[in-house]
């Protein structure tokens, strides 16, 4: 299988073959400003399956983890299409919002639950 996501211009893409290890809903504040939303979705794949095409900048914050979190954004619209984070070495989380198809996916974790809305349900496997 695979899976190509893009930033809103199209200009910055990502392809992912295979599967996700992980799907997770992220009720984190900084996730919610990143998102300008409720909670984020993070798809997890393994680095080496994934391909960056077109042109990013890079954003840096230290996570709650210590380590560094590293987001790559289209220059041109500012729209986050993937991260990685050093706290799971090898793994590239892709924006759920950016995939051109998103059948399939869904979410296998909720966490920071401590964050999360009220109003927000999160049905995970």
């Amino acid at each position: 299988m695979k899976r190509k996501a893009m930033c809103t211009c199209g200009a910055l893409t990502i392809v992912a073959h295979g599967e996700p290890g992980k799907i997770s809903a992220c009720h984190c504040q900084e996730c919610q400003r990143r998102t300008g939303s409720a909670f984020g979705v993070a798809v997890f794949f393994a680095t080496e399956v994934t391909a960056v095409t077109g042109p990013d900048a890079l954003f840096s914050r230290i996570g709650d983890s210590g380590l560094p979190v590293e987001f790559h954004f289209c220059p041109t619209r500012g729209s986050a299409v993937f991260w990685k984070p050093d706290f799971k070495p090898g793994m590239t989380a892709i924006a759920f919002g950016c995939f051109e198809d998103k059948e399939g996916l869904s979410p296998t974790q909720s966490v920071y639950d401590a964050h999360r809305h009220l109003w927000v349900t999160i049905r995970t496997p």
